[in-house]
């Protein structure tokens, strides 16, 4: 099991960015394929961005393609969501996930270990 912890989450204004990590313990990150999902209120828990185990492929929800990129430092054991532009529809709490090789990358069940979120807010 891997331990994940978020942060760099806050209040930004439109046009901002913020930058998330998500430090893993337990195990070693780099066996491990990161996503990154979002909660807005009141809405369905959402894909946003995942990476492969050792950082060959990224991917993407069309909805953060090209303001959002999602990288992994092995070394350190953590991964990161860089959010660019940020806009007031980026608005949520934001969840970092680990899974091993299987499944659809933008699939949740796909994913097995969970953070506990940190809040990112983006005001117009």
């Amino acid at each position: 099991q891997v331990q994940l912890v978020e942060s760099g989450g806050g209040f930004v204004q439109a046009g901002g960015s913020l930058r998330l990590s998500c430090t893993a313990s337990g195990r070693t990150l780099s066996n491990y394929r990161m996503g990154w999902f979002r909660q807005a209120p009141g809405q369905d828990r959402e894909f946003v961005a995942a990476i492969r185990q050792f950082g060959s492929a990224q991917y993407y929800a069309d909805s953060v393609k090209g303001r959002f990129t999602i990288s992994k430092d092995n070394a350190k054991n953590t991964g990161y969501l860089q959010m660019n532009s940020l806009k007031p529809e980026d608005t949520a709490v934001y969840y970092c996930a680990a899974g091993l090789s299987g499944g659809a990358v933008r699939d949740q069940n796909a994913y097995h270990d969970w953070g506990q979120g940190t809040q990112v807010t983006v005001s117009s």
